[in-house]
């Protein structure tokens, strides 16, 4: 069997910068003097439970005073899912609309950002195209967190000053609440986020395997082939990127050669994607919540040894320029 050689993943460490929080957890049920606090808001910290671990004879779970958290040990993150939504923000809701029955309109989504990279699933036909793109939750390093007890008081506005009550006016209350808020000052996050060479080059346009990104017609492989070409082409107009048509496209390996038809992109256009991908990872902020975090700095990794995401273990074992092809893993049969 003839072994894989090129580069197999791209690989990148991710530093961003930012304040406050973008991405609560919502309210959760803790306990201060003694009394449980169910109007405390909680951004999302990794490995933090509300629970002390004990528990009262008649089986109640005691909860976790409302100042008891230490930062470091369970730090603030912001989950890969909402770095997914911003990151492809401009075609968020896109699939939402595209109609499995119209050829032109998963054609469209299939030469996309969202088709190529971030992946879809249209539920009414189990269309579907998985993602190239790993990314991990973004995780910060400073600690910088606080607890604010707040509070709302007023009278409510001229409208809603008096109210009829079988037919009397009555004078309405004063509106009175009292909350309280874990934030956050100033963050620093670290992130790693990989995209995968082998899912990123081929696309099956085939039920045999249950990975079809879109169901064809006899005869408009070609068409839906030369749409993923022409969008890739608009992302870098100085390579020459192709996306080839086959009906019987093989992973290489296979004992029967038993393969899909589907699309193969060529090294020009694996290059042009992978730009394209990174160069929106660079360019990542959120502005939520009152608060904002923006990324800093990247640091990209062209990996062609066996170690997946070695940029993690040693950075002094990594490529920050690719030094060969992309790795091909299929052929046509």
């Amino acid at each position: 069997m003839k072994k894989v050689t090129g580069i197999k993943s791209v690989d990148f460490k991710i530093t961003a910068l930012g304040h406050g929080v973008v991405n609560w957890n919502g309210p959760t049920q803790l306990s201060s003097d003694g009394a449980n606090v169910d109007n405390h808001s909680l951004p999302k910290l990794r490995g933090y439970t509300n629970l002390t671990g004990k528990v009262s004879d008649k089986g109640f779970s005691y909860k976790k005073d409302i100042t008891d958290i230490d930062f470091k040990k369970t730090p603030l993150y912001i989950s890969q899912n909402c770095i997914r939504h911003h990151l492809f923000r401009d075609q968020a809701f896109d699939i939402h609309f595209a109609n499995e029955n119209k050829v032109s309109d998963l054609q469209g989504v299939l030469a996309s950002i969202t088709g190529l990279i971030r992946g879809y699933v249209v539920a009414s036909s189990q269309c579907k195209r998985t993602s190239p793109l790993l990314m991990e939750d973004f995780v910060d390093e400073l600690g910088n967190g606080n607890f604010e007890q707040m509070g709302r008081s007023g009278g409510k506005d001229d409208k809603e000053a008096s109210k009829e009550v079988d037919g009397k006016k009555v004078k309405a209350k004063k509106s009175t609440s009292f909350f309280s808020k874990t934030t956050f000052g100033d963050t620093k996050y670290t992130s790693y986020g990989s995209i995968s060479i082998e899912q990123l080059q081929f696309i099956s346009l085939d039920k045999k395997f249950d990975r079809c990104a879109m169901v064809i017609k006899e005869g408009q492989g070609e068409e839906v082939a030369q749409a993923v070409q022409d969008y890739i082409q608009t992302l870098n107009s100085n390579l020459n990127p192709q996306a080839t048509f086959h009906t019987n496209y093989v992973r290489g390996g296979t004992i029967f050669e038993e393969g899909e038809e589907g699309i193969l992109i060529n090294d020009d256009a694996v290059k042009a994607l992978i730009e394209h991908s990174l160069s929106m990872v660079r360019e990542l902020s959120i502005r939520q919540a009152k608060s904002y975090m923006y990324v800093d700095e990247i640091l990209v990794d062209y990996n062609d040894s066996h170690k997946m995401m070695r940029i993690k273990q040693d950075e002094g074992d990594i490529s920050e320029q690719p030094t060969s092809d992309y790795a091909v893993y299929f052929y046509a049969k």
